[in-house]
């Protein structure tokens, strides 16, 4: 009996490693499931974009497109989710440029779209900030005077900006306090506080950001629960941030009304303290 109690609890536990293995072999995968490359609308003339490619730190060769405004209120550096591409985005990016009379410049992590490499947390973190360093010089600014949107991984990678290279003015649309947390959430029964290796610890950046901040997130959020997105707006020290909690909306859910206009009295109100 004790035998066959012993066997069972080798070959539970060998599932057990194989399976942790597994998780971690994937998760680059699981954290970066880039859309394929192919789909998409990639004439960037269609919505009077200027295709942009430019280089990370490393030499990494990234890509994007840039939609400029002939008297904008503000630049702003779109960081998107990681289920998608520029070429998912032109519509919508074009919607926000004309809708707010702003520019900006949505562009494509490591291995997603037309960029090359691979995603891996540092890197993304290095093509945000060459993106940031591009819209700067473009428009004869500091990168710290650049408008920073990112929407779910996106809002890692804006957060981190705005804690660290600084920003103007920050926009975190369904995002996280802690990566890590949320892996650790989905994968209960494995440590993956001790061996996820993109970790997006997104509180920890925004306590370092003292400037507007618009959040919007969906009580229905079944990806992030929104526990997560309350905890990253209050490690933010700002005294002028908002909070916009939409009743049913979940993850990939159409922000309301009130969050735009909440974005537009934003872009008023640092128009005015300049």
């Amino acid at each position: 009996m004790k035998k066959r109690a012993k066997k069972f609890a080798f070959s539970v536990a060998r599932i057990y490693v194989g399976l942790l293995l597994m998780i971690m072999l994937l998760e680059r995968l699981l954290v970066y499931p880039a859309p394929n490359p192919s789909q998409g609308d990639w004439n960037a003339s269609t919505f009077g974009a200027e295709d942009v490619s430019f280089e990370s730190a490393d030499g990494t060769k990234l890509h994007g497109w840039y939609f400029e405004h002939p008297n904008p209120r503000a630049h702003v550096l779109f960081c998107h989710g990681n289920g998608e591409h520029v070429g998912y985005l032109g519509g919508e990016i074009k919607s926000l440029s004309e809708h707010f009379g702003i520019s900006i410049f949505a562009f494509d992590y490591r291995g997603y779209g037309k960029s090359e490499g691979k995603p891996f947390e540092q890197g993304v973190v290095e093509d945000g900030i060459a993106a940031q360093a591009w819209l700067a010089e473009r428009n004869n600014i500091q990168p710290a005077d650049v408008v920073l949107h990112g929407r779910s991984l996106g809002g890692g990678v804006a957060v981190n900006l705005a804690g660290n290279v600084g920003a103007r003015a920050l926009i975190a649309e369904r995002t996280f306090h802690s990566m890590v947390e949320i892996g650790a959430r989905k994968y209960p029964i494995f440590p993956v506080r001790w061996v996820m290796r993109n970790r997006y610890p997104s509180s920890e950046h925004i306590a370092k950001f003292n400037g507007p901040l618009v959040q919007v997130h969906g009580e229905a959020d079944s990806l992030v629960p929104i526990e997560s997105a309350e905890q990253l707006f209050a490690a933010c020290p700002s005294v002028k941030k908002s909070f916009i909690r939409v009743p049913g909306m979940g993850h990939n859910g159409q922000a309301p009304d009130e969050f735009y206009v909440a974005i537009d009295a934003m872009l008023e109100s640092i128009q005015t303290a300049q």
